[in-house]
């Protein structure tokens, strides 16, 4: 399958989803500009999700990723939570606040999540996309069979397997270099920490399925690049978290545009779970605690997010989820339409002969 084409996109370039960062407005423009605009709806809920999409197609009648969250439900221990909360209260009280008496699992995983799948059949983005695991195969081929194609995150040969065997339509290849959350099927299992492009060679030669390389991408000659390792498109996600259409806020911003060589970290101790992130003063606590580790995923995110609304409204912007990739430090400003357009240039430039006219 000639995914480019199916997809009736003019560049080989997807936006990454990013939770918390992408935003309708964002998806659409990419996407009438002619890549593949992307929402993560894990965190919103059924109705959030609905409103997001339908604000998306408002603004655009291309496709558009949705993406979901597909990790096992949170084993959850009173004990661990209540050693979490006490390690973090003097962080709070030192920003005037206290933390919560309790935790919550803040968000349902999609693999319990009907009243999402209906919604999505409904709905039709036109890109379904899954991120830390799979669903029920059924469901798989019913968000085929309602007309969207379905991509599934891998960060290994295994696990892309699986996702061929379930049926999906592509294999995302998330590098280490990626930003946010690892997307490993079993967080306790050994990351095989793989390179962006050594696991889009490792997955081209195992599976007979397009392959889309995520995870450092920031410019044109990093796609040429993945294109050249035989993706069939590059995923960026970093590179638009500084867009016009962002909702990342002014602390997240500041901090990117700040950013150097060696200034992302993998961390657990926002969410739960291995996120590579800036490395700002709660990845700092979390080392610093040691030996108290973090609840479930994403039982911890629930204080985790009460912690950087502390901190905040204390003029203290260090405690957000800053996910970011390690092309952090190539960051640029614009809107999403003009960055796309710039990589696309810069693609054409490094690769031209390799390409189909711009049209």
């Amino acid at each position: 399958m000639d995914l480019i084409t199916k997809l009736g996109l003019r560049w080989p370039i997807f936006q990454a989803p990013m939770a918390g960062v992408s935003t309708p407005a964002m998806a659409a423009a990419v996407s009438n500009a002619g890549g593949l605009g992307a929402m993560g709806l894990g965190a919103a809920g059924v109705d959030g999700a609905r409103t997001m999409l339908r604000a998306a197609r408002a603004l655009t009648d291309k496709p558009i990723n949705a993406n979901l969250f597909c990790h096992a439900p949170a084993v959850r221990d009173a004990g661990k939570e209540a050693d979490w909360i006490k390690a973090l209260r003097p962080v709070f009280e030192g920003f005037g606040a206290s933390p919560p008496d309790s935790l919550s699992e803040i968000y349902r995983t999609f693999l319990e999540d009907r009243l999402m799948m209906d919604m999505l059949l409904e709905e039709k983005p036109g890109v379904v996309s899954l991120h830390f695991g799979l669903p029920a195969t059924g469901w798989i081929a019913e968000l085929q069979a309602a007309g969207n194609l379905v991509f599934a995150s891998a960060t290994s040969v295994e696990e892309a397997e699986a996702c061929v065997a379930a049926g999906v339509d592509a294999v995302v290849a998330q590098g280490i270099e990626a930003g946010g959350h690892r997307g490993v099927f079993d967080p306790a299992s050994e990351d095989s920490a793989m390179t962006t492009l050594e696991l889009v060679g490792a997955l081209n030669a195992a599976v007979d399925v397009p392959v889309i390389a995520a995870g450092g991408i920031m410019d044109g000659r990093g796609v040429a690049a993945a294109l050249d390792a035989g993706a069939v498109a590059a995923q960026l996600g970093t590179a638009f978290i500084d867009t016009d259409e962002s909702a990342a806020d002014a602390g997240y911003r500041a901090a990117l545009r700040q950013a150097g060589a060696g200034s992302t970290v993998l961390t657990r101790v926002i969410s739960g779970r291995a996120a590579r992130c800036l490395s700002n003063r709660f990845v700092v606590l979390g080392e610093a605690l040691g030996e108290v580790s973090a609840p479930d995923y994403p039982v911890a995110y629930d204080i985790g997010k009460a912690l950087n609304a502390a901190a905040k409204n204390a003029g203290e912007a260090g405690y957000g989820a800053q996910w970011a990739g390690t092309g952090a430090g190539q960051i640029r400003r614009g809107t999403s339409a003009d960055i796309l357009r710039a990589i696309a240039s810069e693609l054409y430039t490094t690769k031209s002969d390799d390409l189909p006219p711009r049209g």
